[in-house]
Parts: structure tokens; C-alpha cells; sequence
């Protein structure tokens, strides 16, 4: 029997789960420092909750849930084969699947916000930091189950909330030290080049495109536009656009003479402007407005964010942007919200590749007693018990082995400290202490014990 995690799953051990902690602790902390509050939702939501928020590529990536019980009644197989034989997936999906895995924490989000309407308070600052799952297909940085480290506030309109997510993007890399550059763009800037083209009905299939530019190159992205019905002028026209480059005052400046006439593309400089603007006031000068940058999500409205680690073979390691309706698909319209989600795998392997992960995160157990018999154990559990209330991590060895083998167990785990306590140490009650880094041994008394590693 083949025994091996699913493809595109994996286990963690647990110096990769210290690793993971420190990303989740630096985020979380930081999110916290902002007024952020943490809530969770169920892992699995029901298929119509999901559908239609990710763009046709996303549903395909949606792992529905089989129904329990008598799915198929007899009476029912029929009609599932001939929905099978007519392609008519989506019918036959929903004859025995009604519920499906969360694809992402942010239109469960605005599930929640609905439903607990009355028991939050306006603007919501919420952070959540749970697993997603996704049918793609495994590869490096990309995963079937993977971890977001979303922020979001909602109920509010004002673009202060973006300069705030973008300041705390600043933040979390800074104290990862990951050198990261920030992408920039605005939904409004998008809906008008669709709208210089004639073709204001078919932005998704733009934003699709050109979010593929970076992966496929521009003849690329000009060729997947023909397919969906651009013509070869319409090519013509969006690819000088596409390449617009220079600082991003130039590139607002270039990028004015051709949509400020439309009011939409008005409105998305604007805001990028201001965004921009009050994001250099606060020294976050690592921003790249990017005119390709489109994340092809449907529900987005206004700033798109993206961030990309600088020299590691890494897609987008944080994204995000302005929903201004997301909640009216579930009944509350004209709820305003921004939002970011960290992705805690792509970083944890950016920061491995980078060797950036602190030196001591090994270390959980600072203190480790050795097991010398009975009377010795009993002794030593007390003086654990001391460190422990002390807040020091500590362990006693549970058997009387060689001590030989009780010092490689703490060669093993990294424990800088070890405790003897043998007859004599236990008569005169001062238990010997070895610095396992320096080799240093040296005795002192109990009243003085906690206090030896409190300094």
C-alpha cells in the first residue's frame, strides 16, 4: 500500500514548523500593532458561496466536496450521465456536490461580515491566518493546500486604509529582512484602457491576459487577447500602454495623456497618486507602479497590490487589493473593503533559500535535566518546575539512560543547557550547570538557580 501525503500536500517537521511559527508570529504581530482583530471560518463553504467570485480560471480550481449518503438516487443517474455526455460539468458538479473547499479567506470573509453584521463594529479590522486549497497543479511555490495571512478592512472607503496595508507589508518584510519589491496598479486604471478600446464589456478578459504578462511574455499575452475576439488594432493599441515605463510619476504622466479623458481612469490615478504620495511620506519608497499588474480576480475595484521577492525564483508572495461590493453578492450591499494576504509557504521558501531564518530557531528547549535515578528525577522535576514559572522552556529526561546518550539528545535538539544533578549535588542541594556552547560547568546553589538563567 502506497503511503505518502497527497501531491501538492505536505507534512512539517518540527524545526519546519519553528520556521513557519516565526513567519506566522512576525505577521501576526505586526497585524496586531495595527488594531487588527483575528477571527476564523469553517474550511469548507457551500459551492454557491464560492462560484463565480474567482473568474472561470479559479472555479476550475475549486475542489468540490462529494455529497454524503445517496448522492446519486437512482432516478438521478440518468440525468448526472447525460449532463456527463454533454459537457454540461457545472450541472453535473452541482447533482452531487453542494459544498466545496475555501479557495481563498477573503470571499468567506465577506460571508462572515454578512452573517455577523450586527456583532462587529464598523470599520472592521480583521487578520486571519488559516489554510486554502486549490486543484492546480504542483510545482515549486505552488501548492494544493497552502497557508494565506490575510488583513482586511472593511466598511470604510477611505484610502488611508491602503496606505496602512501597505505600510504594514513594509513592516512584516523589514522584520523578515526579505528584500521585496512592491507592485502597485488600480482596478479604475484597468477599466479604462478596456474602455480606450472599445471593449469596457470584456475587461476581465484583459486583466486575465495581461496578469500573464510577466509569465508569458507580451506576444504571448497579444495572441491570448485575438483568442478571445481583440483585434490585431485593438493589439496595436494596448501594447504601447503595456510598455510604458520610467519612474512612477512618468509613468502616471504618460499614462494620463491617454485615459484622463475617461472618468473611471481619472478616478484610479487619483487614487494611485494619493496612495503613492502618502506611502513616500512614510518612507516606503520600494513601490512600483506597474501597469500590468492586473490580479485576475473579479471582485477587486480599485488598488491591486502585489509583491515579488528581489533575486529568488519566486511568483507573488503577497497580494491584495479594494472590493467595494463584495458583500452585495451575499445581501449587504455597499460595504467598502481592502485587504492583503501574505503567503506564508512562498515566503518560508524565500527566506530558506536566502538563509534568513534566525540562527537559534532550532532552540525550543533552553534547559535540559539529566536523569541520574529516582530521588535525583523527583529533585530535578522541582527545580523545572521553578524554571517554568520563570517562563524558561525546560525538560527532564524521562529515563535513567547512559548519560552519554542523554548528552547526544541535547546535541540533537540544540539545547543550550544541561542540568546534573548526581548523589552529591543532590545532598548538598546545588545542581551543576553545563553551557553547552562554551563547555563551561559550574555549580551553584538552589536559591540562586532561576535566577543563573534570567540574566
Amino acid at each position: 500500500m502506497e503511503c505518502k501525503a497527497v501531491k501538492g500536500t505536505r507534512d512539517f517537521l518540527p524545526l519546519q514548523m519553528q520556521k513557519r511559527n516565526y513567519i506566522f508570529n512576525t505577521i501576526l504581530n505586526v497585524y496586531r500593532q495595527h488594531g487588527f482583530l483575528q477571527i476564523e471560518t469553517p474550511a469548507m463553504e457551500n459551492l454557491q458561496t464560492l462560484m463565480g467570485k474567482y473568474g472561470d480560471e479559479g472555479d476550475k480550481l475549486l475542489f468540490k466536496i462529494l455529497d454524503s449518503g445517496m448522492f446519486l438516487r437512482e432516478e438521478k443517474i440518468e440525468e448526472f450521465a447525460n449532463h456527463i455526455k454533454a459537457s454540461e460539468v457545472n450541472k453535473a458538479t452541482k447533482m452531487i456536490a453542494e459544498k466545496g473547499l475555501r479557495y481563498d479567506l477573503t470571499v468567506p470573509f465577506a460571508r462572515f461580515v454578512v452573517n455577523h453584521q450586527n456583532d462587529i463594529t464598523f470599520p472592521f479590522k480583521r487578520y486571519q491566518i488559516q489554510p486554502v486549497w486549490r486543484a492546480d497543479r504542483p510545482q515549486k511555490g505552488r501548492y494544493r493546500e497552502f497557508y494565506q495571512c490575510d488583513a482586511d478592512i472593511i466598511g470604510s472607503d477611505s484610502l488611508m486604509n491602503e496606505v496602512e496595508l501597505l505600510q504594514i507589508i513594509s513592516e512584516v518584510f523589514s522584520k523578515l529582512k526579505l528584500n521585496v519589491a512592491i507592485k502597485l496598479n488600480n482596478r479604475k486604471i484597468l477599466s479604462a484602457i478596456a474602455e480606450c478600446l472599445g471593449k469596457k464589456d470584456q475587461i476581465t478578459d484583459i486583466t486575465v491576459a495581461i496578469d500573464k504578462l510577466d509569465k508569458i511574455g507580451m506576444e504571448n499575452v497579444l495572441k491570448e487577447l485575438q483568442d478571445k475576439g481583440f483585434s490585431v488594432e485593438d493589439c496595436e493599441k494596448i501594447k504601447p500602454i503595456l510598455l510604458i515605463n520610467g519612474t512612477n510619476k512618468e509613468k502616471i504622466e504618460s499614462l494620463a495623456k491617454i485615459i484622463s479623458c475617461i472618468e473611471v481612469g481619472k478616478k484610479g490615478l487619483e487614487e494611485l497618486e494619493y496612495v503613492l504620495n502618502k506611502a513616500n511620506n512614510l518612507g516606503i519608497e520600494n513601490i512600483d507602479f506597474d501597469i500590468t499588474l492586473a490580479r485576475g480576480l473579479n471582485y477587486y475595484t480599485g488598488a491591486i497590490v502585489e509583491v515579488k521577492a528581489l533575486d529568488v525564483e519566486m511568483g507573488s508572495i503577497t497580494g491584495g487589493g479594494r472590493y467595494d461590493n463584495l458583500t452585495g453578492i451575499f445581501g449587504l450591499p455597499n460595504m467598502s473593503g481592502v485587504g492583503i494576504s501574505f503567503g506564508a509557504d512562498r515566503i518560508y521558501d524565500c527566506l530558506e533559500e536566502k538563509n534568513l531564518f534566525p540562527e537559534d530557531i532550532a532552540t525550543t528547549t533552553q534547559v535540559l535535566f539529566i536523569n541520574f535515578g529516582e530521588q535525583e528525577g523527583d529533585y530535578c522535576l522541582k527545580l523545572a518546575k521553578q524554571l517554568r514559572d520563570n517562563n524558561i522552556s525546560c525538560e527532564v529526561y524521562p529515563d535513567c539512560a547512559k548519560l552519554k546518550k542523554q548528552m547526544k539528545y541535547a546535541n540533537d535538539r540544540n539545547i543550550p543547557f544541561v542540568v546534573l544533578v548526581g548523589e552529591s549535588e543532590f545532598q548538598t542541594k546545588t545542581p551543576q550547570i553545563k553551557n553547552m556552547t562554551t563547555g563551561e560547568q559550574i555549580n551553584i546553589e538552589e536559591k540562586d538557580f532561576a535566577a543563573y538563567f534570567l540574566q
